[in-house]
């Protein structure tokens, strides 16, 4: 070990580019203003302890603390993407270790509430919708936006045990607020699944095939808000009526958990729609799924013009 420090001394010594390499960055880092301070604040330190240090604490100059130096978690210039460093004691040893910085922690929160939106075949603007963007200045649309926000203010607080059922022509904007309450709910936390109802059809029948039909059932009788797309829209069966929407109504109703809808249907046309299957008309079923839609969801009817021409 003597041969080799011997040898590595009689380098330094004859390099002097090294030598006034290390002895100015050892300048810069001793009086760098937050070195400077935190050297003061131990003064047990010893010169030998702080020499023997100083990777480390050039480490802690170069690095940005708390996004002083970077402007967003993707822009972070660390060497630990998203770390802040921190200068400690520990058995009166100087100790170098990092945290998770302000972007990350807002990156990780991002991260996490974007899973509380999940969809079944919705469009991509339509998940990215916002409660700002909503056309305030159509007249015809004023009830429902105040409905709409109404939720969103109880929900601030506990969620409310009924959402909302929103009904009317096409291209009025019915899809786009199942987006936009979903993407606020995600702000406090709530999670939300949206389903296109014909896909959804589809989706169960297939589950079949690889025996998921009740887990994925259970999933959508549990959600916090479940929001179903263009209810009426799908072809319907009596099954599927009874034994798949009437056991998520039926569950979601017991549990006091909201569900939103739209349709081109009210509710009233929604029951005729229902009661017609391929065994015939069956009211007494219909109307049974009616009243649950009913114990988890208020009617608000929305006019306007065609917002898809």
């Amino acid at each position: 070990m003597k041969p080799m420090q011997s040898s590595l001394k009689k380098w330094m010594q004859e390099n002097k580019n090294f030598q006034e390499n290390y002895i100015k960055i050892k300048e810069e880092v001793v009086n760098d203003p937050e070195i400077k301070e935190f050297l003061s604040l131990h003064p047990q330190l010893t010169q030998r302890e702080i020499d023997r240090n100083l990777i480390k604490l050039y480490e802690y100059k170069t690095q940005s603390k708390q996004c002083s130096s970077c402007s967003s978690f993707e822009q972070c210039q660390n060497m630990l993407q998203g770390y802040s460093p921190i200068l400690q004691i520990e058995n009166g040893e100087i100790r170098l270790s990092y945290e998770k910085c302000h972007s990350r922690l807002l990156h990780e929160k991002e991260q996490q509430q974007q899973k509380l939106i999940q969809s079944l075949y919705m469009p991509k603007e339509i998940l990215q919708a916002r409660i700002e963007d909503i056309d305030h200045s159509d007249r015809q649309r004023n009830q429902a936006v105040l409905e709409l926000l109404n939720f969103l203010g109880k929900a601030d607080g506990s969620l409310p045990q009924k959402g909302l059922y929103f009904h009317g022509p096409f291209g009025v904007g019915k899809t786009y607020f199942l987006g936009a309450i979903a993407n606020k709910l995600r702000e406090y936390n709530i999670s939300s699944m949206i389903i296109y109802m014909p896909e959804f059809v589809r989706e169960i029948k297939g589950s079949f095939k690889d025996d998921s039909i009740n887990e994925k059932i259970d999933y959508f009788k549990k959600a916090d808000v479940l929001m179903l797309d263009d209810i009426g829209a799908e072809m319907q069966s009596a099954w599927f009526r009874d034994e798949i929407l009437g056991s998520i109504l039926q569950y979601r109703m017991m549990e006091r958990l909201p569900m939103f809808f739209t349709s081109n249907y009210s509710l009233a046309q929604l029951e005729g729609q229902l009661a017609s299957t391929r065994s015939g008309v069956e009211t007494v079923k219909a109307g049974r799924i009616i009243e649950r839609i009913k114990q988890v969801s208020t009617p608000v009817n929305i006019e306007g013009d065609n917002r898809r021409e």
